[in-house]
């Protein structure tokens, strides 16, 4: 159980070192850009390196979405970050569910991922965050994670368990891990944040360690729970981050 940091793509395994942390989490373009990823000058060393290397896909993203001028964009660059993060060795490509049109069933959802993935080289796990939205999007209830995978467990995926959007969501976080793991071949990767919000809130706004709304005892548990790296993506004021950290060890 290694715990991370989502940290600055610039020069990430200096941020490790600097946070005490043993995996990092990067973006490999603009977050609010379709711009392909550039080639890393420092490849090499990140795939040398013992810091596990996890990538989050552009926000920009919904491949569930029932607009072309959306979701084939969001396909297209799927696989550039997909082959971009196979490039630095990357452990895996985390996306959000993505939401379907007001008017339309979930499920569509579910049938367009399954589309997306047919569509390139799966050729490093692509992580399925869950979300904290409300109504139409397709991952805020973990349940979904069940057809879903009916759909795409085939592939090479994964599951990315965000513990600030779980709460925000209004899930169980004491039953998420056994239900993820009902449903599929169980949580891959954990987001470990507190909330500033309260339970069920729909908003997605992520807190330092103690200084937000979940029960302390509730994040640990699901990371000790899942067995797997934890990836704190808490705000970075002052060296938060490395307190995080810091606070996730004596507790997992």
């Amino acid at each position: 159980m290694k715990i991370g940091a989502h940290v600055s793509p610039k020069k990430p395994l200096i941020a490790a070192a600097e946070r005490d942390a043993e995996a990092v989490q990067i973006f490999l373009a603009n977050p609010q850009s379709w711009k392909a990823p550039l080639p890393r000058d420092d490849a090499d060393e990140l795939r040398a390196s013992d810091i596990d290397i996890y990538v989050h896909s552009p926000y920009l993203m919904n491949l569930a979405s029932p607009n072309n001028r959306v979701r084939i964009p969001s396909r297209k660059t799927l696989a550039q970050t997909v082959a971009a993060a196979h490039e630095i060795g990357a452990l895996g490509v985390i996306v959000h569910g993505g939401s379907v049109g007001e008017d339309e069933d979930v499920s569509v959802g579910f049938e367009r991922w399954r589309k997306a993935l047919d569509s390139f080289d799966v050729s490093v796990p692509i992580l399925v965050e869950n979300t904290a939205g409300r109504g139409n999007s397709v991952m805020q209830d973990l349940t979904n994670y069940g057809p879903l995978w009916e759909e795409i467990g085939d592939y090479n995926v994964g599951v990315c368990l965000d513990t600030c959007h779980t709460w925000a969501a209004g899930q169980d976080m004491t039953t998420a891990v056994s239900l993820i793991a009902s449903l599929t071949d169980g949580v891959t990767l954990v987001h470990a944040n507190d909330s500033r919000d309260e339970a069920g809130s729909n908003r997605d706004r992520h807190a330092n360690f103690g200084k937000g709304m979940i029960p302390e005892d509730l994040v640990p548990a699901i990371i000790r729970e899942a067995g797997v790296t934890a990836i704190v993506e808490t705000p970075d004021d002052d060296g938060s981050q490395a307190d995080d950290i810091a606070w996730l060890r004596a507790r997992v």
